[in-house]
């Protein structure tokens, strides 16, 4: 089998601009109520938001590749990095790499890209691994690199990228490339056109040892905010997890031909869906500022523990509503106390009830747009 990179029309990948056209114009737009509903934020809340998005871009990239981390050790060395408040706990070189890499991300996303800059992030990813040979610097070792699953005895390819002795060529060619296909580059390319090529081109090459889907999805999103003049703060590793398998598949389909419609319409819808994820995380955080602002002073101290804690839990809140048994749990008060300080949550209009008796729920009384 011949891979893409092998064939006479590597890297000229071809693609029909009109089947996409219609979700580059949703990004844009997208872009825009982003941007708007994020002005509407506070400061604190915007750091808040920020933080979160970056700690679980942090974690869901990491996961993709089979990595678990710890949430906590990622958001706290972020927020140190911010200069906001955080505990004083060690931070793991695993949680702290992949947070310095998505702070960099974040800082530099308009920086022309160059080989240093991918070293820098390869270096970070793999704070604390000792079974590399190269670290910060391309691949050089001799055997082949291989994509694999399935035994020992009968493994899987699903790719081979280039020999390491072509690695450079190959680097020096998509550098250039992404930096001319920037918004004031030579020959510049739409939003999703250009992350989804950058995406693909950059994992066929597999310049490094290790950390080459981590990086390929943090230039998809350095062009994306290059595109709009701002770091996107989306939610993309998380949309690509709750799909992984449908991401390797189409991944896999790809580096078969240069012909990549396909490649860019999954990719294109995946950045969408992550933008209308993250729109409503957005206006989440609004509906919450809306909310204190309408109850400031009106709950007990029970009462305010329990809210923040439905409201920590995010978009998706507790997994089918909180039960009295959580109020209980998290309050360790009476039976008695738990049933009229809900009942009190619910007349001042906080909490909406559904369900009777052991069935019964209850949900924050907000509304997104």
């Amino acid at each position: 089998m011949k891979w893409n990179w092998q064939q006479a029309d590597w890297p000229h990948f071809r693609y029909d601009k009109a089947k996409i056209e219609a979700l580059e114009n949703k990004f844009l737009k997208n872009s825009g109520m982003l941007l708007g509903t994020f002005k509407h934020l506070d400061i604190d809340d915007k750091n808040h938001l920020i933080v979160e998005l970056l700690s679980s871009e942090a974690i869901k990239t990491s996961e993709i590749e089979g990595e678990y981390l710890n949430r906590a050790s990622v958001q706290s060395s972020i927020r140190k990095h911010f200069g906001l408040q955080a505990d004083n706990r060690k931070i793991p070189k695993a949680e702290q790499g992949i947070a310095e890499l998505m702070m960099n991300l974040f800082e530099t996303f308009a920086h022309t890209l160059n080989h240093d800059q991918l070293f820098i992030w390869h270096a970070m990813l793999t704070k604390g691994y000792d079974n590399l040979q190269d670290v910060g610097k391309y691949r050089t070792h001799k055997e082949a690199m291989q994509v694999i699953s399935g035994p020992l005895h009968k493994p899987k390819v699903h790719f081979e990228a280039p020999p390491s002795h072509k690695v450079s060529k190959e680097m020096q060619r998509f550098i250039k490339w992404f930096n001319d296909t920037a918004p004031d580059g030579k020959a510049p390319l739409p939003a999703l056109t250009r992350a989804g090529i950058a995406h693909l081109y950059f994992v066929c090459i597999h310049p490094f040892e290790d950390g080459n889907g981590r990086i390929s999805r943090a230039l998809a999103e350095k062009a994306l905010a290059q595109s709009v003049g701002k770091p996107t703060l989306i939610a993309l590793s998380y949309t690509i997890t709750k799909h992984k398998k449908a991401y390797y598949d189409e991944l896999e389909k790809a580096n078969k031909q240069n012909e990549i419609n396909r490649w860019l319409r999954y990719f294109s819808q995946t950045i969408t869906d992550a933008q209308t994820y993250t729109l409503r995380h957005f206006e989440f955080m609004v509906a919450k500022a809306r909310f204190y602002d309408h109850f400031k002073g009106l709950f007990n101290p029970r009462q305010s523990k329990v809210i923040a804690r439905m409201f920590s839990e995010g978009l998706d809140g507790f997994k089918g509503g909180l039960s009295a048994e959580n109020y209980l749990s998290i309050t360790k008060t009476t039976r008695a106390t738990a049933t009229r300080d809900l009942q009190d949550l619910v007349a001042k209009g906080a909490l909406t009830k559904a369900g009777e008796l052991r069935y019964t729920r209850y949900y924050l009384a907000i509304s997104l747009k």
